[in-house]
């Protein structure tokens, strides 16, 4: 798998990096993050993980390339501040954990190991045997993504990132760049103590210059604790007792407050770009009269806005609208609990004395409205407006309408991508099929072979389940198959 650069030459050191990936797996059990516990990768996962970080670093190193002459244009430059960092593993605390290794271009920036997305849905973090509990989400369009509100007159909260909304925005007027700010300090994914460490790290980068250019030469000028580093190589969480163990004085823990809201601003920015953010599929030809459909995209296409009741929540636009494939809200469409989660499993201290699951197998996702009440949340970028609490009970178990937008990207056709907020089904169709047939097919029994065919598991949760647009469609074979080909249309980088 290669991943594509927009802005890659060709060159003999990218494919060295590949082929030495392949070396890299063997040891990568023994490599930093790989404490004793949990989750064991098979050497297929460890070998496709190693290819993936090899390909990150290259594509690093074309961007690090570039600051020997920046763009002198400050919005691009920004983007390209965004870029440095979304590909730097050095801000994970084991410094082997980029956010690009659950959002690559070639999977429509999202997560990019096959193996993973077939077996355990979600992603270890830089400590390798913690997992969250669900799968990556794409962060393309994300930046479209309105504040986090309430509409009363729908009776629905809209916008905001994250699957159960928790980066809402209202704090920096940008749910993506709140979004960035919550896998930094994610003990189940980068890990870091504190996001002063993540200011730390990125003084030390080669960035730094650019990102004191456009935000200013104050924003690295703190002098750091002697222990820094030690306190910074400590996989989180902080404890409670010392919840900010990077010590730093009032004056400067704002400063780095500042400059962590500034990363997280140069990563949203990065986002939006047309090199994340691009409206170049194939349907976006169609709509700028360039292409055709062929008679199966237009029948899908015609489905997709009738009888599979699809464009109701992934909204193709309409006046004034950008045609996102999402209105921004949260629904339950019954998704059963994905069993291959090791997050299940995560339920006893780790070698570090970390408990991320303290349910254990008894744990049941309870998206937006664990949000809004506040319930072990593994990172927390935005705070809950208190008007909003009274809204749990009815938002219990919704996950957020995530874009189709590249749905099925991927860079072959054999290459599994997960769906669903826990990566439960392992192929467009299987959804496809889930939507049309979730009220009609009988519920598995243990261990049935017709799982995801003829019959299907319970519903997760079934709180505020959605039973008016999904379960019942009366779709055929071959209407699902033609939603399938239709939802192909929405990849990006298409070309006639």
């Amino acid at each position: 798998m290669r991943f594509f650069d927009p802005l890659a030459h060709t060159g003999s050191r990218a494919a060295l990096s590949v082929v030495m990936a392949i070396v890299a797996a063997t040891i990568a059990a023994k490599a930093p993050g790989a404490e004793e516990g949990g989750t064991t990768l098979s050497p297929r996962a460890l070998q496709e993980i190693a290819k993936v970080e090899a390909e990150i670093d290259a594509i690093e190193a074309r961007a690090v390339e570039r600051l020997a002459a920046p763009p002198d244009n400050q919005i691009q430059q920004i983007e390209l501040l965004g870029k440095l960092m979304l590909y730097d593993k050095e801000l994970s605390v084991n410094r082997n954990e980029a956010c690009a290794f659950c959002h690559t271009p070639e999977t429509g920036f999202t997560g990019p190991v096959s193996e993973l997305n077939r077996t355990t849905g979600a992603y270890p973090g830089s400590v390798r045997t913690r997992f969250s509990d669900r799968k990556p989400q794409s962060h393309a369009y994300a930046p479209l993504s309105p504040v986090l509100h309430y509409n009363p007159g729908q009776g629905d909260l809209v916008g905001g990132n994250f699957w159960d909304m928790r980066a809402t925005g209202r704090r920096l007027g940008n749910p993506a760049a709140e979004q960035a700010q919550g896998p930094p300090t994610n003990p189940v994914e980068m890990g870091l103590p504190d996001i002063a460490c993540a200011v730390y790290r990125a003084s030390q980068r080669p960035y730094r210059a650019l990102f004191e250019s456009v935000w200013g030469a104050q924003s690295f000028a703190i002098p750091w604790p002697d222990d820094v580093e030690q306190v910074c190589n400590r996989p989180g969480p902080a404890t409670a007792a010392d919840p900010l163990p990077v010590h730093l004085s009032r004056i400067d823990r704002g400063r780095a407050s500042t400059t962590f809201d500034q990363m997280a601003q140069s990563i949203s920015g990065y986002e939006a770009s047309a090199e994340v953010t691009s409206f170049t599929s194939k349907y976006d030809a169609v709509l700028a009269k360039k292409a055709q459909f062929t008679p199966q995209e237009q029948q899908g296409y015609d489905l997709f806005r009738g009888k599979g009741q699809c464009n109701t929540c992934h909204r193709d636009g309409g006046p004034g609208e950008d045609p996102l494939f999402t209105d921004f809200t949260a629904s339950n469409i019954g998704t059963p609990a994905n069993p291959r989660l090791p997050y299940y499993r995560e339920n006893r201290p780790d070698a570090l004395g970390y408990v991320a699951n303290p349910e254990g197998p008894s744990f049941v996702d309870g998206g937006v409205g664990s949000f809004l009440s506040k319930v072990h949340l593994l990172s927390q970028p935005s705070a809950v407006d208190a008007r909003w609490l009274k809204l749990a009970p009815d938002n219990q178990a919704r996950i957020q309408v995530p874009t189709l937008r590249n749905v099925d990207k991927r860079p072959s056709s054999e290459f599994v991508k997960a769906y669903g907020h826990n990566g439960y089904f392992t192929s467009l169709k299987q959804i496809v099929h889930f939507y049309n047939t979730r009220d009609v097919l009988p519920r598995c029994r243990p261990n049935d072979a017709g799982e995801g065919t003829t019959c299907w598991p319970a519903p997760e949760s079934t709180a505020n389940m959605n039973t008016s647009r999904v379960g019942r469609l009366g779709l055929s074979d071959a209407e699902e198959d033609a939603l399938v080909v239709f939802m192909q249309t929405l990849s990006d980088g298409w070309v006639h």
